[in-house]
């Protein structure tokens, strides 16, 4: 039974492994492209040309759609504070949508794989109280194979880690441009 359990916990850190890097595929396209529609969008405001065209729901989109909807010459200030505050709001949240996967990732995989080694460590007592220590190379051979659940939960948290960090950088540059298009916006009518 308590091997049972520790290749099950094996198993966990395997599908937190590969979840992880499809979650850094998909976050590493995200953030390409949510980057050059707002570098498009900066680029139209400094040359004073129309505002490109985006999909629905792209990040895009939710800035130029603030535009249109509040940071137009005859809005208010207030209109045009508010309709910018919704938009970069907005963006956050695309922006940080899944990265709470790979936190808890960091955080669930080292005592994943310490749960892992412990069972595998108790199974491998439990066969030597029944045969005795007549096998020590078996022994040394089970220990090993529990440890190997704690290498990978260290392994898997160190990676995620690295990958989450280098996305909440991200997150903020965005961020940060994305109030800047939204600043010269609200500028360039005033």
């Amino acid at each position: 039974m308590m091997l049972f359990l520790h290749d099950a916990s094996l198993y966990l850190l395997y599908v937190a492994l590969g979840l992880a890097v499809f979650l850094a595929i998909e976050r590493t396209i995200f953030y390409s492209h949510a980057s050059g529609q707002i570098k498009s969008l900066l680029d139209a405001l400094k040359t004073k040309s129309p505002l490109p065209e985006f999909k629905e729901g792209d990040v895009g989109e939710v800035v130029a759609h603030a535009f249109a909807n509040g940071l137009h010459p005859t809005a208010s200030q207030k209109l045009a504070d508010d309709v910018a505050e919704q938009a970069f709001i907005r963006v956050q949240h695309q922006l940080n949508q899944h990265l709470w996967v790979l936190d808890t990732i960091v955080t669930a995989a080292p005592l994943l794989g310490l749960l892992g080694t412990i069972l595998g460590i108790f199974d491998t007592f439990t066969a030597l109280a029944k045969s005795g220590i007549s096998d020590p190379q078996g022994v040394s051979a089970g220990i090993g194979t529990a440890l190997l659940a704690t290498a990978i939960g260290i392994g898997t948290a160190l990676i995620c880690l690295i990958v989450y960090n280098a996305f909440l950088a991200k997150v903020e540059r965005l961020g940060d441009q994305t109030k800047l298009a939204l600043l010269q916006m609200s500028n360039r009518n005033a």
